[in-house]
């Protein structure tokens, strides 16, 4: 029936993986939840230990730490890659820090999970690449953290098409939208700058869905036809952004990235795709969404509903043939024998409790993880192939590498 597991007892008999994180805010609360619960519900052939937390505010990352149960804290990153009592280093900061911070810690001889997109350039992600395939032959292994391959619901899509059961693949529709910018007093953040967060809707959205497009597909794309537009280009200035491009004669700072991202690519196989990325449409609050069309059926994924996956045999007969729902709860699906009795669903935070139980397995079986950092940079040539289309006037861009 898929009961949940008890805590391991045998935990203390087991190597330590002790992780340090940098970063405490959204992904930072995210990924702590992951490293906490991993081992209460799977068995794992390492023990997880969240022994540092680093923040550069020392109030706030010491609630931070306490909050969510990290035994110690720093202020700044250096000192905590440079701790003996860390083995792997979480890396959930701004897009212009990961490759830094990255580098330093494969240098240091740690393992290294970062935040997506694996960094603001396509240089940067070469040479994160170039590291990480170096460090392997160390010992030390890498991986990107795109937790949305890790719901149940997507990682039964991808078994499904590696099986055959849509036969050969035709069209990829994906979109993700959200709202948050509606206002257009909304206040100007890191992630409205460029030189923080390397680009817009397109690298905090549509990097998810490139990123499991490729992975339901099992191929790459091949090149893009884009377009972008930023809607608002000055917003206002709040005390913690007075130093993101700020006009002192108003008190605006100026928006430096794309607000709404819309492409059509096409994969190596010459199937074709569609994706949009927007933080303006009104009344979405997460809404990614995936479609793939093969020969033979297709499938259907929407995070907001991220239990259930939609298939359509186009085998059977016309006449009661159509999408049905699958219920991914059953202990047969992918990381469900764990958790709770069928029909009893999961949530957006188990996709990184999910992705902490896969690295810690990679690491343990000394084998690459899932995804990559070269999948990383496979998915940073896309953005940076979009990017260059969309100032080309929607240019067909192929994809460089």
């Amino acid at each position: 029936m898929g009961q949940p597991q008890q805590p391991d007892r045998t935990a203390a008999k087991k190597p330590l993986l002790r992780i340090g994180m940098v970063g405490y805010a959204f992904m930072g609360a995210a990924h702590s939840q992951g490293w906490r619960t991993v081992s209460r519900v799977f068995d794992l052939p390492r023990q997880p230990v969240l022994a540092v937390i680093c923040g550069r505010d020392e109030t706030a990352v010491r609630a931070a730490a306490d909050r969510h149960g990290w035994a110690t804290a720093e202020t700044d990153w250096r000192a905590l890659i440079a701790r003996d009592d860390v083995d792997l280093v979480d890396i959930c900061t701004p897009g212009d820090s990961h490759a830094e911070i990255a580098l330093a810690a494969l240098a240091a001889g740690k393992h290294v999970l970062c935040e997506k997109p694996l960094a603001n350039t396509v240089e940067e992600a070469e040479m994160m690449a170039s590291a990480a395939e170096s460090a392997y032959k160390r010992g030390q292994l890498t991986m990107v953290g795109f937790n949305y391959r890790r719901a149940p619901a997507s990682a039964l899509a991808r078994q499904m098409v590696a099986e055959g059961r849509i036969g050969t693949l035709r069209h990829v529709r994906a979109s993700y939208l959200q709202d948050w910018l509606v206002d257009p007093q909304a206040p100007l953040s890191w992630r409205l700058r460029k030189e923080l967060a390397g680009s817009g809707s397109l690298g905090d959205l549509g990097a998810h869905i490139v990123d499991l497009a490729q992975y339901l597909a099992g191929e790459p794309l091949a090149g893009v036809s884009a377009l972008t537009e930023t809607f608002i280009r000055e917003r206002p200035l709040v005390d913690a952004s007075r130093g993101l491009g700020a006009n002192s004669a108003d008190g605006t700072g100026q928006v430096t990235v794309d607000d709404a991202t819309l492409f059509i690519a096409r994969f190596t196989s010459g199937a074709l795709a569609s994706f949009e990325a927007t933080r303006y449409a009104t009344g979405r609050k997460n809404a990614l969404r995936i479609e793939l069309n093969g020969e033979h059926g297709s499938l259907a994924f929407d995070l907001e509903r991220l239990n259930e996956l939609w298939y359509h045999d186009g085998t059977e007969p016309s006449t009661h043939a159509g999408f049905r729902r699958i219920l991914v709860t059953e202990p047969d699906h992918p990381y469900l024998d764990a958790w709770w009795p069928p029909g009893h669903g999961l949530g957006y935070e188990h996709t990184f409790v999910h992705q902490a139980r896969d690295l810690v397995h990679a690491i343990a079986g000394g084998r690459t993880p899932e995804p990559s950092f070269a999948d990383g940079l496979q998915v940073q040539r896309v953005l940076a192939a979009v990017e260059e289309s969309a100032e080309r006037n929607c240019a067909y861009t192929t994809i460089a590498g």
